[in-house]
C-alpha cells in the first residue's frame, strides 16, 4: 500500500560534515585528568559483589562498596572496546552501524504518561505502547525502538517487559532497547531477538541485535540491578550505552566543567566494567548532562548548557575512540514553541557533537514524563530536515551545469524548467507539516495550526500502517517463550 504521507526513504544516516569542537585539546585533557583523579581518589560506589570482584582481580582498590580504579584499568578497557558496532534486527535490511560518522535516531523511551489532542493526558498503557511501535515502524526516520516507549502501567512491573518486547518484534522489524534492571529482563530481550532472527543466542554474541542504556545513579553510584544488567549484556556481546544521569545543580555541581568531569568519571567506570566482563564487548559513551531549574529543581533540557554538554561529550567520546550517544529532549509540557526550540537546541547540540545514537529523538515531552503523539510527528519532521542537512551537496558536472540562456523558460525563472522538474521528487524534501497551499485553501481546510495537522498525520499513519510479515512459527515460538517466562517469574523477581 502506498503511503499517503510523503517521507524520506529508509537509510542509514551519516554525518559527512564532521563535529564542532567546543573544547580545545587542552580542555579535553583537563577533563580527562580530573576524571581519573575522581576514580583514583574518590572512587565509585558499586553495590554488586560480583562486579566488585572483577575490579579487585584487575587491581582496583575495593573498600567495602567503594571501588577506586587507576588509569591502567581505564586504558586497558579503552584498548579492548571497539570503536564501532553493528546492530541487526530481524530485518537485515535495517541493520545500523553505531560509530564513525553514522547517525541513528531512537524513539522516546520510558515516560509514565502519554498525550494526544484527542484523548488528552493519561497514564501510559499497552494500547498506546503498541500505537507508538506502529508509528516507529511506519516512519523511516526512526531507526531504534527505545526502552518501554510508553510504559504499560496497568501490567505487572515484573513481567511487562515481555509484552513490550513481543510488541517490538511483531509490530515492527526494528532493533530495540532491552530493559536491563537485573539479569532476567536483559536475557529475555536477547533470547527473544534471537528467536525472531532464527539464530541462537551464541550467534548473537558476534552479531548484536539489542541495545541497552545503563543510567548511572549519579552521583557516583552503580546499583546492584543495573550492574547485573550491564554485565549480562556484555557477557552476551550485546551493546551497552553507559549513560550517567547528571543534572547540574542536582546530581552534579552546578558548573558545566564539574558536571562533565563527574559524567566522564562515571562513564569510564561503567565502560571498564563492560570490558572486565567481556573484553571487546560493544560499548557506547553516553551523555545525559543538562541542568535543573534552580527555582523548582525540575530538569531543564534544550538549554545552552545542555547543548554545550552534548557537543563537549562528543569530544570526550572521540578522545576514547568510542561510539557516542546523546538525547533529543525538551522540558515543555505542551507541544508549543518552547517544545520546538528546546528540541532544536538539543538536536543541533547532538549533531554538532558527532553523535552516533540520538536517543529520545521523537516524542519526548515534559522532561521525559510524557510521550506525545503530536510531538512525535513534529520531531520526525525535524529529523527529516536534519537528514537532508546531512546529505552532501551534489557537485557533479550535471548538477553544476548552468545553461541559463538556453534553459530558462519565458519569464526568466527555473520553477518550471526541465532540470528542476526532473530533480524534484517526494524523497527530495518531505514536507509533512509544511503547508504549501495558498491562503484560501488553508482557510477552506479549517485553518489548522501545526499541532492540529500533526494530529491528522499520526491518525493517517496509523490508518496506513501495515504490520511487517513474521513467520507463523516464529510468532508461535515468541508467544510460547513469553508464556513460559511469565509462569517462571510469577509474583517474584525476573
Amino acid at each position: 500500500m502506498e503511503s499517503r504521507i510523503r517521507q524520506l526513504p529508509w537509510r542509514q544516516v551519516t554525518n559527512p560534515h564532521g563535529p564542532f569542537p567546543i573544547l580545545d585539546p587542552e580542555g579535553v585533557e583537563r577533563i580527562h585528568e580530573a576524571s581519573i583523579r575522581v576514580l583514583e581518589e574518590l572512587g565509585i560506589e558499586l553495590w554488586n559483589a560480583e562486579a566488585r570482584q572483577l575490579f579487585a582481580d584487575a587491581g582496583a582498590i575495593v573498600d567495602g562498596e567503594v571501588v577506586r580504579i587507576g588509569r591502567d584499568i581505564v586504558e586497558e578497557a579503552l584498548r579492548t572496546a571497539p570503536s564501532q558496532c553493528t546492530l541487526t534486527s530481524r530485518n537485515p535490511d535495517k541493520q545500523i552501524v553505531l560509530g564513525g560518522n553514522h547517525v541513528a535516531f531512537g524513539l522516546v523511551a520510558g515516560p509514565p504518561a502519554v498525550h494526544d489532542e484527542i484523548n488528552g493526558r493519561r497514564a501510559s498503557n499497552m494500547a498506546d505502547y503498541e500505537q507508538f511501535i506502529r508509528l516507529a515502524h511506519y516512519f523511516n526516520a526512526i531507526h531504534v525502538i527505545g526502552n518501554q516507549v510508553a510504559s504499560p502501567m496497568e501490567l505487572p512491573a515484573n513481567n511487562r517487559h515481555l509484552d513490550t518486547y513481543r510488541a517490538n518484534l511483531t509490530l515492527s522489524d526494528l532493533c530495540f532497547h532491552t530493559l536491563s534492571i537485573g539479569r532476567g529482563r536483559a536475557l529475555d530481550g536477547i533470547n527473544m531477538m534471537a528467536i525472531s532472527r532464527g539464530i541462537t543466542v551464541e550467534d548473537m554474541i558476534d552479531s548484536p541485535g539489542v541495545i541497552t542504556v545503563i543510567n548511572v545513579n549519579s552521583p557516583r553510584r552503580f546499583d546492584d540491578e543495573m550492574a547485573k544488567g550491564l554485565m549480562t549484556m556484555s557477557e552476551f556481546g550485546q551493546i551497552v550505552s553507559v549513560t550517567p544521569f547528571t543534572l547540574m545543580g542536582a546530581m552534579t555541581p552546578v558548573t558545566l566543567g564539574a558536571g562533565l568531569v563527574q559524567q566522564n568519571a562515571e562513564a569510564l567506570f561503567g565502560i571498564a566494567l563492560t570490558q572486565l566482563t567481556r573484553p571487546g564487548a560493544p560499548v557506547i559513551y553516553g551523555s545525559f548532562t543538562s541542568n535543573v531549574d534552580m527555582k523548582s529543581g525540575s530538569p531543564a533540557f534544550g538549554t545552552p548548557e545542555h547543548a554545550k554538554a552534548n557537543v563537549a561529550s562528543g569530544q570526550l567520546a572521540r578522545r576514547y575512540g568510542l561510539p557516542y550517544r546523546s538525547s533529543n529532549s525538551s522540558a515543555s509540557n505542551v507541544v508549543d514553541a518552547q517544545a520546538a526550540y528546546e528540541t532544536q537546541m538539543s538536536l543541533w547540540g547532538s549533531i554538532l557533537g558527532g553523535t552516533n545514537l540520538i536517543y529520545h529523538a521523537a516524542g519526548w515531552m515534559e522532561g521525559g514524563l510524557q510521550a506525545s503523539y503530536e510531538k512525535f510527528i513534529l520531531d520526525v519532521e525535524m529529523l527529516q530536515h536534519m537528514m537532508e542537512f546531512l546529505t552532501p551537496i551534489d557537485l557533479s558536472d550535471d548538477e553544476l551545469a548552468f545553461d541559463a540562456m538556453s534553459r530558462v523558460p519565458t519569464g526568466g525563472h527555473f520553477f518550471g524548467d526541465e532540470h528542476t522538474l526532473a530533480r524534484y521528487t517526494d524523497a527530495f524534501y518531505a514536507p509533512m507539516l509544511s503547508d504549501w497551499q495558498n491562503h484560501g485553501a488553508w482557510l477552506e481546510s479549517g485553518a489548522k495550526n501545526t499541532t492540529e495537522r500533526a494530529t491528522a498525520l499520526w491518525q493517517t499513519a496509523l490508518d496506513d500502517y501495515v504490520e511487517p510479515t513474521l513467520d507463523a512459527a516464529v510468532a508461535e515460538e515468541l508467544d510460547a517463550y513469553v508464556a513460559r517466562r511469565k509462569a517462571q517469574i510469577g509474583d517474584g523477581d525476573p
